[in-house]
Protein backbone atom coordinates (compact mmCIF):
# COMPACT_ATOMS: atom_id res chain seq x y z
CA UNK A 1 0.00 0.00 0.00
CA UNK A 2 2.82 2.41 0.86
CA UNK A 3 4.44 1.61 -2.48
CA UNK A 4 1.25 2.61 -4.26
CA UNK A 5 0.90 5.87 -2.38
CA UNK A 6 4.52 6.72 -3.04
CA UNK A 7 3.98 6.07 -6.76
CA UNK A 8 1.00 8.45 -6.84
CA UNK A 9 2.96 11.11 -4.99
CA UNK A 10 5.80 10.77 -7.51
CA UNK A 11 3.30 11.31 -10.32
CA UNK A 12 1.90 14.39 -8.58
CA UNK A 13 5.40 15.80 -8.10
CA UNK A 14 6.25 15.16 -11.75
CA UNK A 15 3.09 16.92 -12.91
CA UNK A 16 3.81 19.94 -10.71
CA UNK A 17 7.38 20.23 -11.96
CA UNK A 18 6.47 19.81 -15.65
CA UNK A 19 3.07 21.51 -15.76
CA UNK A 20 4.09 23.81 -18.63
CA UNK A 21 5.13 20.84 -20.76
CA UNK A 22 3.16 18.11 -22.48
CA UNK A 23 2.72 15.29 -19.96
CA UNK A 24 1.80 11.81 -21.15
CA UNK A 25 0.67 8.73 -19.27
CA UNK A 26 3.94 7.14 -20.39
CA UNK A 27 5.84 9.87 -18.52
CA UNK A 28 3.82 9.18 -15.38
CA UNK A 29 4.21 5.44 -15.71
CA UNK A 30 7.99 5.81 -15.98
CA UNK A 31 8.30 8.00 -12.89
CA UNK A 32 5.94 5.75 -10.89
CA UNK A 33 7.70 2.52 -11.96
CA UNK A 34 4.34 0.96 -12.88
CA UNK A 35 2.83 0.08 -16.23
CA UNK A 36 0.66 2.70 -17.92
CA UNK A 37 -2.47 0.71 -17.00
CA UNK A 38 -1.50 0.42 -13.32
CA UNK A 39 -0.30 4.03 -13.12
CA UNK A 40 -3.64 5.32 -14.43
CA UNK A 41 -5.60 2.98 -12.13
CA UNK A 42 -3.64 4.01 -9.02
CA UNK A 43 -4.02 7.69 -9.85
CA UNK A 44 -7.79 7.28 -10.17
CA UNK A 45 -7.98 5.21 -6.98
CA UNK A 46 -6.20 7.70 -4.72
CA UNK A 47 -7.19 11.03 -6.32
CA UNK A 48 -10.67 10.21 -7.70
CA UNK A 49 -9.88 11.54 -11.17
CA UNK A 50 -7.85 10.51 -14.17
CA UNK A 51 -4.37 11.95 -14.78
CA UNK A 52 -5.73 13.79 -17.83
CA UNK A 53 -8.43 15.57 -15.81
CA UNK A 54 -5.96 16.38 -13.00
CA UNK A 55 -3.45 17.87 -15.45
CA UNK A 56 -6.10 19.87 -17.32
CA UNK A 57 -7.56 21.37 -14.14
CA UNK A 58 -4.12 22.25 -12.77
CA UNK A 59 -3.09 23.87 -16.08
CA UNK A 60 -6.31 25.91 -16.16
CA UNK A 61 -5.76 27.13 -12.60
CA UNK A 62 -2.16 28.09 -13.38
CA UNK A 63 -3.42 29.91 -16.46
CA UNK A 64 -5.96 31.90 -14.41
CA UNK A 65 -3.20 33.20 -12.14
CA UNK A 66 -1.10 34.15 -15.18
CA UNK A 67 -4.02 36.07 -16.67
CA UNK A 68 -4.59 37.81 -13.34
CA UNK A 69 -0.99 38.75 -12.54
CA UNK A 70 0.96 38.96 -15.79
CA UNK A 71 0.60 41.13 -18.89
CA UNK A 72 -0.05 38.18 -21.20
CA UNK A 73 -2.59 37.63 -23.94
CA UNK A 74 -4.95 34.68 -23.93
CA UNK A 75 -2.92 33.26 -26.83
CA UNK A 76 0.33 33.57 -24.85
CA UNK A 77 -1.12 31.80 -21.83
CA UNK A 78 -2.70 29.04 -23.92
CA UNK A 79 0.62 28.35 -25.65
CA UNK A 80 2.71 28.63 -22.46
CA UNK A 81 0.67 25.92 -20.78
CA UNK A 82 0.51 23.61 -23.77
CA UNK A 83 -3.10 23.92 -24.86
CA UNK A 84 -3.52 22.80 -28.44
CA UNK A 85 -5.54 25.80 -29.58
CA UNK A 86 -6.91 29.07 -28.26
CA UNK A 87 -10.47 27.94 -28.99
CA UNK A 88 -9.97 24.73 -27.03
CA UNK A 89 -8.40 26.66 -24.15
CA UNK A 90 -11.25 29.18 -24.05
CA UNK A 91 -13.87 26.42 -23.99
CA UNK A 92 -12.03 24.57 -21.22
CA UNK A 93 -11.58 27.77 -19.19
CA UNK A 94 -15.27 28.67 -19.44
CA UNK A 95 -16.31 25.13 -18.49
CA UNK A 96 -13.97 25.14 -15.47
CA UNK A 97 -14.60 28.66 -14.16
CA UNK A 98 -17.83 29.86 -15.80
CA UNK A 99 -16.28 32.87 -17.53
CA UNK A 100 -14.31 33.74 -20.66
CA UNK A 101 -10.50 34.02 -20.15
CA UNK A 102 -10.32 37.38 -21.93
CA UNK A 103 -13.05 38.83 -19.72
CA UNK A 104 -11.36 37.34 -16.65
CA UNK A 105 -8.02 38.88 -17.65
CA UNK A 106 -9.49 42.39 -17.85
CA UNK A 107 -11.64 42.05 -14.73
CA UNK A 108 -10.64 39.13 -12.46
CA UNK A 109 -13.36 37.75 -10.22
CA UNK A 110 -13.03 35.05 -7.53
CA UNK A 111 -12.97 31.58 -9.13
CA UNK A 112 -12.58 28.12 -7.67
CA UNK A 113 -8.98 27.25 -8.51
CA UNK A 114 -7.93 23.61 -8.40
CA UNK A 115 -5.61 23.07 -5.42
CA UNK A 116 -4.90 19.33 -5.29
CA UNK A 117 -4.07 17.62 -2.03
CA UNK A 118 -0.73 15.86 -2.08
CA UNK A 119 -0.73 12.19 -1.18
CA UNK A 120 1.23 11.54 2.02
CA UNK A 121 3.71 8.72 2.03
CA UNK A 122 2.72 6.79 5.17
CA UNK A 123 6.07 5.09 5.45
CA UNK A 124 7.74 8.51 5.46
CA UNK A 125 5.35 9.64 8.18
CA UNK A 126 6.21 6.55 10.23
CA UNK A 127 9.91 7.32 9.78
CA UNK A 128 9.20 10.83 11.02
CA UNK A 129 7.61 9.48 14.21
CA UNK A 130 10.68 7.34 14.68
CA UNK A 131 12.95 10.35 14.22
CA UNK A 132 10.98 12.35 16.78
CA UNK A 133 11.50 9.58 19.33
CA UNK A 134 15.27 9.86 18.85
CA UNK A 135 17.46 12.65 20.15
CA UNK A 136 16.06 15.88 18.73
CA UNK A 137 18.10 17.77 16.17
CA UNK A 138 18.68 21.40 17.12
CA UNK A 139 16.85 23.55 14.58
CA UNK A 140 16.74 27.31 14.35
CA UNK A 141 13.66 29.52 14.57
CA UNK A 142 14.03 33.00 13.10
CA UNK A 143 12.06 35.87 14.65
CA UNK A 144 11.54 39.38 13.32
CA UNK A 145 9.17 42.29 13.93
CA UNK A 146 7.00 43.25 10.96
CA UNK A 147 4.20 45.76 10.50
CA UNK A 148 0.93 45.21 8.67
CA UNK A 149 -1.11 48.17 7.42
CA UNK A 150 -4.80 48.75 8.03
CA UNK A 151 -6.56 46.36 5.68
CA UNK A 152 -9.60 44.22 5.06
CA UNK A 153 -9.73 40.45 5.00
CA UNK A 154 -12.24 38.31 3.10
CA UNK A 155 -12.99 35.26 5.24
CA UNK A 156 -15.04 32.10 5.28
CA UNK A 157 -16.31 31.28 8.78
CA UNK A 158 -17.18 27.90 10.21
CA UNK A 159 -18.92 26.98 13.45
CA UNK A 160 -16.60 24.96 15.71
CA UNK A 161 -13.25 24.63 13.92
CA UNK A 162 -10.17 25.73 15.85
CA UNK A 163 -7.40 24.48 13.52
CA UNK A 164 -6.78 23.50 9.89
CA UNK A 165 -8.02 19.90 9.86
CA UNK A 166 -11.27 20.55 11.72
CA UNK A 167 -11.83 23.58 9.47
CA UNK A 168 -11.42 21.44 6.33
CA UNK A 169 -13.85 18.85 7.68
CA UNK A 170 -16.41 21.54 8.46
CA UNK A 171 -16.00 24.05 5.62
CA UNK A 172 -14.10 22.11 2.94
CA UNK A 173 -10.49 22.20 1.78
CA UNK A 174 -11.39 23.65 -1.63
CA UNK A 175 -11.94 27.11 -0.06
CA UNK A 176 -8.19 27.66 -0.44
CA UNK A 177 -8.47 27.52 -4.22
CA UNK A 178 -11.08 30.26 -4.32
CA UNK A 179 -9.06 32.45 -1.95
CA UNK A 180 -5.93 31.95 -4.07
CA UNK A 181 -7.77 33.41 -7.06
CA UNK A 182 -8.24 36.74 -5.21
CA UNK A 183 -5.28 39.09 -5.47
CA UNK A 184 -3.83 39.51 -1.97
CA UNK A 185 -1.76 42.40 -0.62
CA UNK A 186 0.43 39.80 1.10
CA UNK A 187 0.80 37.63 -2.00
CA UNK A 188 -1.12 34.59 -0.72
CA UNK A 189 -4.15 33.54 1.36
CA UNK A 190 -3.86 33.27 5.12
CA UNK A 191 -5.29 31.24 7.98
CA UNK A 192 -6.25 33.15 11.12
CA UNK A 193 -7.20 32.55 14.73
CA UNK A 194 -9.65 35.39 15.36
CA UNK A 195 -9.76 37.20 18.71
CA UNK A 196 -13.09 37.13 20.51
CA UNK A 197 -14.31 40.54 19.35
CA UNK A 198 -14.02 39.44 15.68
CA UNK A 199 -16.01 36.23 16.16
CA UNK A 200 -19.76 35.88 16.16
CA UNK A 201 -21.72 34.11 18.90
CA UNK A 202 -22.09 30.95 16.82
CA UNK A 203 -18.94 31.03 14.69
CA UNK A 204 -15.48 29.62 15.12
CA UNK A 205 -12.06 30.94 16.00
CA UNK A 206 -10.13 29.55 13.02
CA UNK A 207 -10.83 30.89 9.52
CA UNK A 208 -9.23 31.05 6.11
CA UNK A 209 -9.15 34.30 4.20
CA UNK A 210 -7.29 36.72 1.98
CA UNK A 211 -5.99 40.17 2.96
CA UNK A 212 -6.96 42.99 0.58
CA UNK A 213 -6.60 46.77 0.45
CA UNK A 214 -8.58 48.81 2.98
CA UNK A 215 -10.53 50.40 0.10
CA UNK A 216 -11.29 47.05 -1.60
CA UNK A 217 -14.46 47.23 -3.66
CA UNK A 218 -14.37 43.95 -5.57
CA UNK A 219 -16.92 41.16 -5.42
CA UNK A 220 -17.23 38.97 -2.32
CA UNK A 221 -17.91 35.27 -2.99
CA UNK A 222 -21.24 33.95 -1.74
CA UNK A 223 -20.97 32.65 1.82
CA UNK A 224 -17.92 34.81 2.57
CA UNK A 225 -17.71 38.13 4.38
CA UNK A 226 -15.24 40.97 4.70
CA UNK A 227 -13.97 42.45 7.97
CA UNK A 228 -11.65 45.33 8.82
CA UNK A 229 -8.29 44.85 10.51
CA UNK A 230 -6.29 47.76 11.95
CA UNK A 231 -2.60 48.41 11.40
CA UNK A 232 -0.68 46.12 13.73
CA UNK A 233 2.77 44.83 14.61
CA UNK A 234 3.60 41.14 14.52
CA UNK A 235 6.41 38.84 15.53
CA UNK A 236 7.09 36.62 12.53
CA UNK A 237 8.26 33.15 13.57
CA UNK A 238 9.86 31.14 10.74
CA UNK A 239 11.37 27.69 11.04
CA UNK A 240 14.02 26.09 8.87
CA UNK A 241 13.04 24.44 5.56
CA UNK A 242 11.58 20.95 6.00
CA UNK A 243 10.65 17.89 3.96
CA UNK A 244 7.00 18.01 2.92
CA UNK A 245 6.13 14.91 4.92
CA UNK A 246 7.55 16.54 8.08
CA UNK A 247 5.11 19.48 8.11
CA UNK A 248 3.48 18.46 11.41
CA UNK A 249 6.82 18.46 13.20
CA UNK A 250 7.66 21.85 11.62
CA UNK A 251 4.41 23.34 12.97
CA UNK A 252 4.99 21.94 16.46
CA UNK A 253 8.50 23.45 16.51
CA UNK A 254 7.09 26.93 15.87
CA UNK A 255 4.31 26.50 18.43
CA UNK A 256 6.87 25.49 21.05
CA UNK A 257 9.03 28.50 20.18
CA UNK A 258 6.03 30.85 20.54
CA UNK A 259 5.22 29.43 23.98
CA UNK A 260 8.77 29.95 25.21
CA UNK A 261 9.39 33.41 23.76
CA UNK A 262 8.91 36.48 25.95
CA UNK A 263 8.32 39.60 23.79
CA UNK A 264 9.18 41.81 26.79
CA UNK A 265 12.81 41.15 25.88
CA UNK A 266 12.39 43.56 22.93
CA UNK A 267 9.87 45.90 24.57
CA UNK A 268 6.61 44.28 23.48
CA UNK A 269 3.75 42.26 24.92
CA UNK A 270 1.28 39.92 23.25
CA UNK A 271 -1.71 41.64 21.60
CA UNK A 272 -4.98 39.73 21.99
CA UNK A 273 -6.97 42.25 19.94
CA UNK A 274 -5.54 41.15 16.59
CA UNK A 275 -5.60 37.73 14.90
CA UNK A 276 -2.73 35.27 14.94
CA UNK A 277 -1.84 34.39 11.35
CA UNK A 278 -0.72 31.11 9.81
CA UNK A 279 0.79 30.87 6.33
CA UNK A 280 0.55 27.78 4.16
CA UNK A 281 3.21 25.27 5.25
CA UNK A 282 5.75 25.16 2.40
CA UNK A 283 8.81 23.04 3.02
CA UNK A 284 11.15 25.13 0.88
CA UNK A 285 10.67 28.29 2.97
CA UNK A 286 9.97 26.84 6.42
CA UNK A 287 6.78 27.06 8.43
CA UNK A 288 5.66 30.63 9.26
CA UNK A 289 3.30 32.13 11.82
CA UNK A 290 2.70 35.77 12.74
CA UNK A 291 1.78 36.56 16.34
CA UNK A 292 0.43 40.07 17.11
CA UNK A 293 2.29 42.25 19.62
CA UNK A 294 2.04 45.78 20.97
CA UNK A 295 4.49 48.08 22.66
CA UNK A 296 4.53 47.90 26.45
Amino acid sequence: MDEQREAVRKMQDYIREHIQEEITIEDLAEVSAFSTWHARRLFQKYLNMSPAVYIRRLKLSKSALKLRDERLTVLDVAMDLGFGSVDGYQRAFRKEFGCNPKEYSSSPVPVWLFTPSLIENKSAKERNVSKMSEKKEIRNVFIQVIEKPARKVIIKRGIKADEYFSYCEEVGCDVWGLLTSIRSISGEPVCMWLPKHLRKPVTNEYVQGVEVESDFSGSIPEGFEIIDLPAAKYLLFRGEPFADEDYEQAIVEIWEAEKKYDPAFIGYEWDDENPRIQLEPRGARGYIELVPVKEK
